[in-house]
């Protein structure tokens, strides 16, 4: 598996202050425990944190360590998943989340072949579902009102942007547009975090919006 799309400094420092939704740390979780490259890149970050945080506690004021602690205990939500095992379409940390492996995932049909897992958070204006797409299929064009994050587990898919292929994470904000395609010969499997509501530019879908919770 050759990953070519990786997460953002920004992000992988987000994700190491525990300054993220639950939705987009599942996402950087389950997208670290299949790149190589990103997880060393985190637990760099990682211990650049603990070093600030190290130096840092010579100087504090009365209460501070306290806070400081408190911190700590923050950062430890968010350690750097270990590489997943081979054959598993999804990641331990999606698992975690589903109950077991594909065949415990709950779907429900969006039309078209297209199925849905809304997975259970605690984030109110974010939120993370696992998508099916057959092959070949394509989602409705569509536009962000926020982030969003989404990460291959099986099969590809094409949009605007480029190829995205298992273990890929593709970044999309505001300013994207985007119809995504899935490849023929496979299903594709995709782990998908997003901020708001998907804004759809045909009306069909924006009619069934409410209903599926895109």
């Amino acid at each position: 598996m050759k990953i070519k799309h990786h997460l953002s400094d920004e992000l992988l420092m987000a994700y190491a202050a525990a300054e993220l939704p639950e939705a987009f740390n599942l996402v950087i979780a389950a997208h670290l425990s299949l790149c190589d490259e990103c997880r060393a890149r985190s637990m760099a970050f990682d211990a650049l944190g603990g070093a600030v945080i190290e130096d840092s506690t010579c100087e504090m004021a009365a209460g501070s360590l306290e806070a400081c602690l408190s911190r700590i205990d923050g950062l430890e939500q968010t350690e750097v998943p270990v590489a997943q095992p081979a054959g598993a379409v999804l990641p331990a940390p999606v698992q975690d989340y589903v109950g077991g492996g594909l065949e415990a995932v709950k779907w429900r049909s969006l039309g078209m072949g297209v199925r849905q897992a809304i997975l259970r958070t605690g984030d109110k204006g974010a939120s993370a579902r696992l998508l099916y797409i057959p092959a070949g299929a394509a989602m409705p064009d569509h536009g962000h009102r926020g982030l969003e994050l989404t990460l291959v587990l099986q099969g590809a898919f094409r949009d605007e942007a480029d190829r995205f292929g298992r273990g890929d994470i593709e970044i999309a904000d505001d300013t994207v547009e985007h119809t995504p395609v899935a490849e023929a010969g496979e299903a594709c499997i995709c782990l998908v975090a997003t901020q708001g509501a998907l804004k759809f530019n045909a009306l069909l879908p924006r009619l069934a919006q409410p209903f599926f919770r895109i």
